[in-house]
């Protein structure tokens, strides 16, 4: 699943670039600031980008997760701080979204029987 959302984050990052006279570098993507002084976006750009991802999640996987919660801005590190971490993250919310649906069937299932 990691090297999928690699894959996901570096379309997304590309598509971005393309309409940003600064590019953003893809060849070292996963220690890609992505937000902070040595950051690639500032905040309005930062909350697009993060809604790209979360699309592009959603189309891929099948799973609906926020990148924006309190959850994330709250953490110790920052899951914005470079693309590595907002990968694992992102991998940490997919298995909770996980976790639920599977809690949610569990419960329709019962209720039906």
């Amino acid at each position: 699943m990691r090297e999928r959302l690699v894959q996901l984050i570096t379309a997304v990052v590309i598509e971005i670039s393309e309409r940003r006279d600064e590019k953003i570098p893809t060849d070292d993507l996963l220690n890609v600031s992505l937000y902070g002084d040595t950051g690639v976006f500032d905040s309005m750009h930062l909350v697009n980008f993060l809604s790209l991802v979360e699309e592009a999640i959603e189309d891929e996987f099948d799973v609906e997760i926020s990148l924006t919660s309190e959850k994330a801005v709250s953490r110790r590190v920052s899951p914005f701080s470079r693309v590595d971490k907002l990968i694992e993250f992102i991998e940490e919310e997919m298995q909770l979204a996980g976790a639920e649906a599977g809690a949610e069937t569990g419960a329709a299932a019962g209720a039906t029987a």
